[in-house]
């Protein structure tokens, strides 16, 4: 293991740190779906060795899962494949929290015919249920693991106490997040749990929704069907603050003749033992991946990282707008 990868415990070997991240490959919220460039992107991940695929099945409602699983069935890989569960939909789409035990095993046969393989490397709750004890989803997800259908399990955006309630019940191997320049809430609880109890940290988002790429300007606007459409941060009123902002960040990455992306990815890296979930759906968005190895951020560098933040986004806007709905009872 060297430190471009990462053990996730319960694996078999070392993955690598950045991942590849594919809601927007299963469309929804992203702009519709593009089967055949999705597919020549997970191939491109691979020849860049990015061996950890990240998909769920909300993510399309299915679309993605069956995406990644007809891609790995294409091409000769090691990959690892970690999905989630958790997330019910009803008959327009809309998704609902439900881990029940019996959403739960259906999610997971349903995941493994999708991803056309005989065991899930990593399966994630993908919210916490308030419906459901989260006991009784750690005792159904052990059920599974022993089962072999599970080869590792995690959570998604949990707070350090339900993590403490699973854990009584199942192993945790890891646990995954919103983390990125802007969004550090994580900081102050989930992340000091993670290094305490030797987790490892998926950071989801590490690029802000594009915002870290460098690549947007500000009469940049995203229809309905977008997922910024609805983000805060993508507001007339805070989007010109967090331009501003990038626009400063670019100097830093320019001193170590990186981008911007590669710049916000090393600097997740660098938190921890975190893994940076790279989103793309166009084989050329991976362009930029071996660049974030082979060097890390100064003291200094992360002390400017913190003062362009302050002068300009002193307030930052959580990532709680993505929170899907709790069931109903």
């Amino acid at each position: 293991m060297n430190e471009n990868t990462i053990l996730i415990p319960g694996f078999d070997r070392p993955v690598s740190r950045v991942a590849l991240g594919t809601w927007a490959i299963g469309g929804w919220m992203w702009g519709g779906p593009d089967d055949d460039n999705a597919v020549r992107t997970i191939h491109r991940a691979l020849d860049e060795g990015v061996d950890l695929i990240d998909t769920a099945p909300v993510y399309g409602f299915g679309h993605s899962e069956e995406v990644v699983g007809r891609a790995l069935a294409e091409k000769p890989h090691r990959a690892r494949i970690a999905t989630k569960l958790a997330l019910d939909w009803n008959d327009d789409h809309q998704p609902f929290r439900n881990s029940s035990p019996a959403r739960i095993r259906k999610e997971v046969e349903d995941s493994l015919r999708r991803l056309r393989v005989e065991t899930i490397d990593l399966e994630q709750v993908h919210w916490p249920d308030p419906n459901t004890p989260i006991d009784e989803t750690a005792r159904e997800l052990q059920k599974l693991h022993k089962e072999g259908k599970i080869r590792a399990l995690g959570v998604s955006n949990y707070s350090p106490e339900q993590m403490d309630i699973f854990r009584e019940v199942a192993p945790l191997a890891s646990v995954q997040s919103p983390y990125n320049l802007f969004e550090r809430e994580i900081e102050k609880d989930v992340l000091p749990y993670a290094k305490t109890h030797k987790l490892v940290t998926l950071a989801y988002g590490p690029l802000c929704r594009g915002l870290l790429t460098g690549k947007m300007t500000a009469d940049k606007t995203f229809p309905e069907s977008d997922l910024r459409s609805g983000d805060p941060k993508f507001q007339k009123e805070h989007f010109k603050d967090y331009l501003t902002a990038v626009d400063e960040l670019k100097t830093i990455a320019d001193r170590h003749g990186k981008s911007l992306m590669v710049l916000a990815i090393r600097w997740v890296l660098d938190q921890g033992p975190t893994i940076a979930l790279w989103g793309a759906r166009k084989p050329e968005q991976i362009d930029g991946v071996a660049d974030v190895f082979g060097w890390q951020l100064t003291d200094q560098d992360r002390k400017d990282i913190d003062a362009i933040l302050e002068r300009h986004v002193p307030t930052p806007i959580s990532p709680a707008f993505m929170a899907p709905p709790a069931r109903k009872s």
